[in-house]
């Protein structure tokens, strides 16, 4: 769906066409109410009951109802999970006995399975998270299919090297998976992020406990269901919901040995220091974000603002990618301003399972009250709210779109991820100006720049210090292209051959050549 969104929108004309979901697929019905099938903790292929008694319940931010209870997971059902990953992990076991090839036709089986069960799971991610079914369906759906295809397809050709060495031998590396893996998942995209996870922790022949975060822990657990229709021994892929407590555990689990987190920086802080408070295991952390979005006078207005505010607005701003400083050339500026304005004032929020919506409601009321909150210190601090502000009228955890300009580089709307539907559009006057700019920040994920003009382009993207630059384009997430962040975004990489890495360790073999006399 991206790419077809990128080629409707790669086409300079002098107007530019709203984007709508609903506009790139035949209407395809979904399912309001889906059925509950797993709320349970999936552990060595079985499920279990909280040995606690405790649930939680997950909410619709939409209704601000309850969708069901779901079982509290806590420290016993961790070191479970944990141990019946380590049993899995044991050479001599079933997955350590299978050949790649194989372990590469479970990861596509379980993607056949999430292909057959898509509508329901697009149905489900809808009511649990909140983003439109639209989204669900032809955004993260299929782009988790492909992440686990892409990976399947590595599983048989990860291989060390030969060594040309001193002296009488004969040395030669291997790759083998690192262990236990924990996995703890955000919020924003379950679905995806869970196949990003998964993908390279699986075609490398590790295991995994995965905690799914506690506002969307649905569609984690019925893809649990799927793995073992799809054939993976016990223990290979255990799902643990709960809370951060449990999180934190895992980080900490001296059996565990590997951690990959997605989320806040403040929580990856905390993840790394309890990580490395035990064995040192090995830690990846994509974390948060306040991405520069660069638009240079030479750019096509109608393009650069409607992709500006495809950036900052697309899943409702709960993006760590989100381009949330838009900085826009002075002689373009208030142009640029009112047209994004207007934009702002079209976009249609409201029911996620309406095929015109474009944006659904934000994750919990909590997380709504805090973008409410970010948007009156923006005001106070002097920026000039052109539209938008308030919550939406009704139930459900709506809040409108919001566009702030006349931002200064010091307001803490600029400088601190809200992570919400707030565009703040920024004035420069010159390019190195921009530059440093842009890269004052603790962040260093994501950027972007709009521009004719491929020698400034290049002189931009080699200012910047971000892990992903997009130039006349925006979220573009591919399984093939490597994504993570400088600074306090955090580090490694997920997807494309760069992510493998995370899961193996390298074994130097080194072996005395004797010889023989004929």
């Amino acid at each position: 769906m991206l790419r077809q969104l990128r080629a409707n929108l790669l086409l300079h004309t002098s107007s530019v066409k709203i984007i709508t979901l609903a506009a790139f697929s035949a209407k395809i019905t979904p399912d309001k109410n889906p059925s509950i099938y797993q709320s349970g903790i999936f552990i060595n292929n079985e499920w279990l009951d909280s040995k606690s008694g405790e649930t939680f319940c997950t909410i619709n931010p939409s209704t601000e109802e309850a969708i069901c209870s779901v079982e509290r997971g806590g420290k016993k059902e961790i070191d479970l999970a944990v141990e019946a990953a380590k049993n899995a992990f044991k050479l001599g076991s079933p997955w350590r006995r299978m050949d790649a090839s194989d372990r590469g036709r479970l990861i596509n089986r379980l993607a056949d399975l999430i292909e057959r069960d898509s509508l329901y799971l697009a149905s489900l991610e809808t009511v649990d998270n909140g983003k439109p079914f639209a989204m669900s369906k032809k955004v993260d759906l299929p782009l988790t299919v492909k992440s686990l295809r892409y990976f399947a397809g590595w599983a048989d050709k990860i291989h060390g090297r030969t060594i040309a060495a001193d002296g009488d031998v004969f040395c030669y590396t291997l790759h083998e998976p690192v262990g236990v893996c924990a996995q703890i998942i955000p919020w924003n995209f379950p679905l995806l992020m869970l196949a990003w996870k998964f993908g390279p922790a699986l075609a490398t022949g590790n295991t995994i406990v995965l905690k799914p975060a506690e506002q969307t822990p649905l569609t984690a657990l019925f893809v649990g269901q799927l793995v073992k229709e799809a054939g993976f021994p016990p223990g290979v892929v255990n799902i643990v919901p709960g809370y951060g407590d449990i999180g934190a555990y895992l980080a900490k689990h001296c059996e565990v040995d590997k951690v990959a987190f997605t989320g806040s920086t403040e929580v990856g802080r905390q993840i790394k220091s309890a990580a490395g408070d035990t064995n040192l295991k090995r830690v990846t952390l994509e974390l948060g974000g306040k991405s520069p979005n660069i638009v240079l006078a030479d750019a096509d207005m109608d393009y650069a603002v409607e992709m500006s505010h495809f950036a900052l607005f697309f899943n409702m701003g709960q993006c760590c990618c989100a381009a949330s400083r838009t900085f826009v050339e002075d002689k373009i500026y208030d142009k640029f301003v009112e047209q994004s304005c207007q934009r702002a004032k079209k976009r249609s929020v409201g029911d996620p399972f309406d095929e015109n919506t474009e944006q659904g409601p934000q994750i919990s009321k909590e997380h709504m009250e805090k973008i409410l909150g970010m948007i009156q210190t923006g005001v106070k601090e002097g920026a000039k709210l052109v539209t938008g502000g308030k919550r939406a009228d009704g139930p459900g955890y709506f809040v409108e779109p919001t566009v702030f300009a006349d931002v200064k580089d010091d307001m803490a709307i600029a400088r601190e991820e809200i992570f919400g539907p707030v565009q703040q559009i920024i004035r420069f006057k010159n390019i190195d100006e921009v530059i440093e700019r842009a890269n004052d920040s603790q962040y260093g994920l994501a950027a972007s720049v709009f521009t004719k003009d491929l020698d400034k382009a290049n002189h931009i993207i080699g200012g910047l210090r971000a892990g992903t630059v997009w130039v006349n384009t925006y979220n573009v997430l591919g399984a093939q292209n490597p994504f993570g962040g400088y600074k306090m975004s955090g580090h490694g990489r997920e997807n494309g051959e760069y992510a493998l890495s995370n899961y193996t360790e390298i074994k130097s073999v080194i072996v005395k050549v004797t010889e023989k006399n004929s």
